[in-house]
């Protein structure tokens, strides 16, 4: 699959002001694919960071964020299980989550050593997961292409919080795109813009998507010309 291609594509589409990131856990570390050298205070920080380019970065590089390493299903050792139970403490005891929050939290089930990082367009290998920071409006047509709208069967699926990276095993281990307004520590360690949100796509559906796409868009513009016409009348 030419993932350069694919990237552009959907880029262009949904005018994304950030490229697509793409994410691949691994057992080893890619020949050829270089390894971040700097400390980063979380796992969602690397998100930030792979617009630049593809990096590999090990379970270790991310024992600074205990929260962050426990989602990525990392196997951490007891000095980090002991700081993850002070951030839970200290989520816990101002209110920020309920004592029956954390262990419901969902992880990374697939065995890796680490992660590789990137933007899609220069992603080396096949992802398990793509992200993608949207607008509002983006997300309404995101959302509409895979279904998350719907009035089906079902109700139409939520969107979720904190913390933001749990998007990731959910879009990971239920294989469909996943929505979150994310949390305080992705919104301080990322400094991305109060007017985003961030959808995780399964890897394996990127090129399905992006096809789905491309007639939900020629949708929404025969019903704005609809729309406008009609509001023209009011005028």
């Amino acid at each position: 699959m030419d993932y350069g291609v694919l990237a552009q594509e959907i880029t262009s589409k949904l005018s994304l002001a950030s490229p697509p990131i793409a994410i691949a856990f691994v057992e080893t570390a890619p020949a050829g694919v270089p390894t971040f050298e700097q400390a980063v205070p979380s796992a969602c920080t690397f998100w930030r960071r792979a617009e630049a380019g593809v990096f590999y970065a090990s379970a270790e590089q991310h024992f600074n964020c205990p929260v962050g390493a426990m989602v990525m299903g990392f196997d951490m050792p007891e000095a980090v299980q002991q700081q993850l139970m002070g951030f839970v403490e200290k989520m816990c005891g101002c209110g920020y989550l309920s004592a029956e929050e954390p262990s419901k939290i969902p992880t990374v089930t697939k065995g890796k050593s680490g992660i590789v990082y990137g933007p899609l367009k220069d992603f080396p290998m096949e992802p398990d997961v793509v992200l993608m920071w949207l607008t509002p409006r983006q997300a309404m047509l995101v959302g509409e292409t895979v279904g998350a709208t719907h009035w089906t069967e079902a109700a139409p699926s939520g969107v979720l919080g904190r913390p933001g990276c749990a998007a990731l095993p959910i879009a990971l281990e239920q294989d469909h795109a996943t929505f979150s307004l994310g949390c305080m520590g992705m919104r301080t360690f990322t400094d991305v813009s109060e007017d985003r949100l961030l959808v995780a796509l399964p890897g394996k559906k990127l090129q399905e998507f992006n096809g789905a796409l491309a007639s939900n868009m020629e949708a929404n513009e025969e019903m704005r010309a609809f729309y406008e016409g009609h509001k023209a009348q009011f005028a």
